[in-house]
């Protein structure tokens, strides 16, 4: 059913530790490990959270809290632990409650009772009031805020120990985050058409999220890209690793193919088409002759190519596409450093497209989008 009936802990009324002690159940012969307990208080919907909590632990993700988040709280603040008030935000997001609505409710729930230390297996976890204060007083603050960003990247960090290639594949894109509300540093986009936060995420090839900041709306998409980026590029580099970045037309910009050359990072970033782009390829623009074929007519060619802004004249990488019953050829244009075939950078670049189904991902399963707050510092804790 979902549900699990874990073996509660009480206090004893001698005062003493509590021991652990085993309600009444009906034990099932045709599989043991099955039991029926009508305690409905001990049954909970979310015992998938125990899988977690247990990877959390073996990540080492208490020392991290320690090591990266303030606690400044002094006297009864500190009767609920820093790692007990992270996680409960953290999970109760992993399960599904998007906001602060149901905390009264989780802080009796059993999974979210044993995800935390000794101290609230009997008292449980904490009543919105405390949470509140916590998300916008205490994580709120800017090192604070820092410190969730080396958490997550140090988390990555020892997942990536276990099993990473040399070959490092960097993705960066931005995306929409609607308001509906006055809220601090929110502004229209053009380009989104809606009052909006714009954020810029990097992920990696396998779909972690190894950097991301939230920006006003209106900024432009790759506003802040070096910010971003770059230590993500040295990190990888201090560990011997290739790196190679993709990204799409917003970032055809050529500080960024600078910057990229100059630390040997190889790059494939699509390239908005105009007329110039156009000749160099208008051999191959004339549909072919003869019955439009059911199968994609699909051509390549790749060129040196130098824009008035470059410094230099850099490869381009031109894909041409004949659909039946469509009058126009549709066409790609990707600058590229890569040695492979043109071919092989076009089918490279595409697998970009990956990164937006993450993003859909954060968007749709942790509700990333979710924000509420006014103040634009509380609004950036809650996203991260």
């Amino acid at each position: 059913m979902g549900a699990v009936c874990p073996h509660w802990a009480r206090t004893d009324l001698s005062g003493g530790r509590f021991e652990r002690t085993f309600p009444t159940a009906i034990q099932l012969s045709f599989n043991p490990s099955l039991r029926i307990d009508f305690q409905g208080s001990r049954v909970t919907s979310d015992g998938g959270l125990l899988l977690v909590r247990e990877l959390d632990e073996r990540l080492g993700l208490s020392a991290l809290i320690a090591q990266n988040i303030m606690d400044d709280r002094r006297g009864k603040n500190t009767q609920l632990p820093l790692p007990d008030l992270l996680r409960q935000s953290i999970y109760s997001r992993l399960a599904g409650y998007e906001d602060l609505n149901d905390a009264e409710r989780l802080s009796q729930d059993p999974t979210f009772r044993l995800i935390g230390s000794e101290k609230i297996w009997d008292r449980g976890a904490a009543l919105p009031s405390r949470l509140h204060w916590f998300e916008t007083e205490v994580l709120s603050q800017e090192e604070n805020l820092e410190g969730l960003s080396r958490i997550n990247r140090k988390l990555i960090a020892k997942a990536e120990a276990m099993d990473s290639p040399q070959r490092v594949v960097l993705d960066m894109d931005s995306t929409e985050i609607p308001v509906y509300g006055e809220q601090e540093q929110s502004a229209y986009n053009g380009h989104f058409e809606s009052t909006c936060y714009h954020p810029l995420l990097l992920f990696n090839g396998e779909g972690d999220c190894l950097a991301g900041k939230l920006r006003p709306g209106n900024v432009h998409s790759a506003e802040d890209w070096d910010e971003v980026l770059l230590p993500e590029i040295e990190r990888q580099q201090e560990l011997g690793k290739e790196v190679v970045f993709r990204a799409d037309a917003a970032f055809a910009k050529p500080e960024i193919y600078e910057t990229l050359e100059e630390r040997g990072v190889k790059y494939a970033i699509r390239l908005p088409a105009n007329d110039n782009l156009l000749r160099d390829i208008e051999e191959l623009l004339t549909r072919p002759v003869g019955r439009p074929s059911h199968k994609p007519i699909v051509w390549y060619k790749g060129f040196l190519y130098q824009a008035a802004s470059w410094k230099t004249a850099r490869r381009v990488v031109a894909k041409v596409e004949f659909h039946a019953g469509e009058l126009f050829p549709r066409l790609g244009f990707i600058v590229t450093n890569l040695e492979t075939p043109s071919r092989a950078v076009v089918r490279f670049y595409n697998k970009r497209g990956t990164a937006e189904q993450w993003i859909k991902e954060g968007k749709q399963a942790v509700k990333m989008t979710r924000l509420s707050c006014i103040g634009f510092a509380r609004t950036k804790c809650g996203w991260r």
